[in-house]
């Protein structure tokens, strides 16, 4: 149920022992556009110094406390908490992505056991020029030299017809495109027939008929 702000990461520089100062909602003091967003963190800060205690290869959550016994836990606990004691945050150094995947997998063909998944299509990463772009250039997708994928509202996604920064890899710019101008569908030649197409284009007709 977790869902982006409209503007996307802002990627705020927070060390460890910060997270459940900065990341709470503005309302409460913090940096959050509102409470269940998803955010990224940046290990810099913004004048290039290193955060103190950063979470480069670490993960992260942080709660809101719902009730006072919940607060009084998080205390009693030993959980690093704002001053307030109602948000904490609780994180790993370490995120060994290319291990724990593997039993998530495994989980899931072997037992059918989902370690996760989605309840809904809440946000989408579209395609967004890093420079500008001339008409008949073409994209060379996810870490390429001519666009960067810009995490956004899946409402907002489908709105504007965005280009996933998945399928923006081998297309053929029909328009100029300026830097940072988000890439919609409308903005380039049709891409060559492929199953992640056809299934995503499947996914925005059916969520266009709800």
């Amino acid at each position: 149920g977790l869902t982006p702000a409209p503007d996307g990461l802002s990627f705020p520089p927070c060390g460890a022992d910060d997270l459940p100062r900065v990341l709470r909602p503005s309302e409460a003091g913090g940096l959050l556009h509102h409470k269940g967003q998803v955010e990224v963190v940046s290990s810099l800060e913004r004048d290039g110094r290193p955060v103190y205690r950063d979470l480069r290869w670490g993960v992260y959550v942080v709660i809101e406390a719902p009730n006072d016994y919940a607060a009084a836990s998080f205390r009693q606990y030993g959980l690093l908490t704002d001053e307030s004691g109602r948000y904490a945050a609780m994180y790993k150094p370490y995120h060994l992505i290319g291990l724990e995947l593997n039993v998530s997998i495994l989980s899931a063909v072997l037992r059918g056991e989902p370690t996760g998944c989605t309840t809904g299509f809440r946000g989408d990463v579209v395609a967004t020029a890093k420079r500008d772009l001339s008409c008949g250039e073409q994209l060379d997708g996810e870490g390429g030299y001519t666009v960067w994928g810009k995490l956004m509202p899946a409402q907002d996604s489908l709105a504007m017809g965005g280009l996933p920064i998945g399928l923006a890899h081998g297309v053929t710019l029909t328009r100029p495109i300026s830097a940072g101008q988000a890439i919609g569908w409308r903005d380039v030649q049709p891409a060559a027939p492929s199953e992640a197409l056809r299934l995503r284009q499947h996914m925005e007709q059916q969520l266009q008929t709800q």
